[in-house]
């Protein structure tokens, strides 16, 4: 499955996906606690909008906030939940950003749609557009796994995720220059419950 199929998947059933996309109260901490750290942020990217919920309507409740994906039906979906954000057609691994043009960003459940072999040059343009001492947010898998399914949403989509880990990604985050701040662990879930990513806080020096 390549690249083109996710974002077909995505195109394809943008309205379906956003409508499946929730939060929880985990997630809503992590958000508050990272913005509660960061202080007063001007600028803030969302590398992965999605439909623009839950992620980027809060960014944009507190900053200047851009919202990215490389799914354009999704970007309408975005325009209606978040319409205060500036919304911006492209890659995660090769964002449409000059240097040093937010004080953050945010990547909640888009780089692990990502291959993995592409990580760390994802990560390495997420420092690129950050501020010196910017901040980033992302979530990842506790283990590396691959994984792919031809029923996506039930919509008979396909859909691939590409998990590097908590290990590796630490390893990506500090030869891109972060410093990782905080990490937040997978917590247990039951056996019907869906799995719940970590997530890693770090700072560009």
């Amino acid at each position: 499955m390549t690249d083109r199929d996710v974002r077909r998947g995505y195109e394809t059933h943008a309205e379906r996906y956003a409508a499946a996309r929730s939060t929880d109260d985990r997630e809503r901490a992590i958000l508050d606690s990272f913005f509660g750290d960061c202080g007063g942020l001007e600028c803030v990217l969302d590398a992965g909008c999605g439909g623009g919920s839950p992620v980027l309507r809060r960014l944009a409740a507190d900053a200047t906030a851009v919202g990215l994906d490389f799914a354009r039906n999704l970007l309408d979906v975005a325009a209606d939940a978040a319409p205060d954000a500036r919304l911006v057609h492209g890659d995660v691994t090769a964002l449409p950003l000059r240097d040093d043009a937010v004080d953050a960003v945010v990547a909640v459940d888009s780089v692990i749609h990502v291959p993995v072999p592409e990580h760390a040059a994802t990560f390495a343009e997420f420092a690129r557009v950050l501020r010196p001492g910017g901040r980033l947010l992302v979530s990842e898998a506790p283990a590396p796994f691959e994984r792919s399914h031809d029923d996506w949403l039930g919509a008979g989509a396909e859909m691939a995720w590409h998990m590097a880990g908590t290990e590796r990604t630490r390893e990506h985050l500090r030869d891109a220059g972060f410093r990782v701040t905080e990490y937040w662990p997978a917590p247990d879930t039951g056996p019907d419950e869906p799995p719940r990513p970590p997530f890693f806080a770090a700072r560009v020096d």
